[in-house]
């Protein structure tokens, strides 16, 4: 089964998965104040390990937040995808 970050939402209100959110937030923004863009891969690095869907979601979840925004691919994975402040 594919990725989709409706289903995989629910997982990031948890409390594991808030302690995820908030390390995968905060390196985004070390990431992006150094450079100004940055892979979700890079992105996802600084949760530690874990569920991957469950990282992705959290970096749509910035997004769904308007604190990033995915610059457009074609055909892109989506630990290559890229991203800016918003």
């Amino acid at each position: 089964m594919p990725y989709d970050y409706q289903e995989q939402k629910s997982a990031i209100f948890s409390e594991a998965g808030q302690r995820m959110f908030l390390k995968i937030r905060d390196h985004t923004k070390e990431l992006l104040a150094k450079a100004g863009a940055a892979r979700c891969q890079e992105m996802m690095a600084g949760a530690g390990g874990g569920d991957s869907w469950n990282m992705l979601a959290c970096v749509d979840r910035l997004v769904e937040l308007g604190e990033i925004r995915e610059i457009p691919q074609e055909r892109c994975a989506g630990q290559d995808r890229v991203f800016v402040l918003r």
